[in-house]
């Protein structure tokens, strides 16, 4: 489950708007702004992950520990052929 701030820091190394995501995701704004609200607003798991896959498919990695969460973007991921 990714959370808030993890989307909004993926983004910024993206340098995307919400607009931008949540076309990607092809979610509604309003659900974008609610799963990055720090009210912790409820979220539809099925929004979470829509948003999950578009950032993943740009190149961020999601990162989780017993520390904390973040984020961080690939470079150069290699293709499905396996070229870089």
């Amino acid at each position: 489950m990714i959370t808030a701030r993890q989307s909004r820091a993926a983004r910024a190394l993206l340098g995307w708007t919400q607009e931008m995501l949540a076309d990607k995701a092809r979610i509604s704004l309003t659900a974008l702004k609610r799963l990055e609200s720090e009210n912790g607003l409820a979220v539809y798991e099925s929004t979470r992950d829509e948003v999950r896959r578009a950032l993943e498919s740009h190149g961020i990695l999601f990162l989780s520990t017993d520390r904390g969460e973040g984020v961080m973007y690939v470079r150069n991921r290699p293709d499905n052929r396996g070229n870089a």
